[in-house]
């Protein structure tokens, strides 16, 4: 079964209700972060975008999407190493 794929286009009346996080583990304020924000409409949907261009491309994962990626952090699973 193939799921449904995460809408991605929002309007600039629901990019503006998105309340952005920046990660406490971030340096200089955020400045080398992305953000991360739930959308208002319900849905569960959230938002990422690169904190350098709030105005540029963002990503909207759909709940489930963003609790598997978030599990995978806090299980170490993205902690790349050189």
């Amino acid at each position: 079964m193939t799921p449904e794929p995460t809408f991605q286009q929002l309007s600039e009346r629901e990019r503006a209700t998105i309340n952005w996080h920046i990660s406490t583990y971030s340096s200089n304020g955020g400045a080398a972060c992305v953000e991360a924000g739930a959308l208002s409409d319900g849905s569960g949907r959230v938002a990422v975008r690169h904190s350098h261009h709030p105005e540029g491309s963002y990503i909207v994962y759909t709940r489930q999407e963003w609790e598997a990626f978030t599990s995978g952090v806090r299980a170490g699973e993205f902690d790349f190493h050189s």
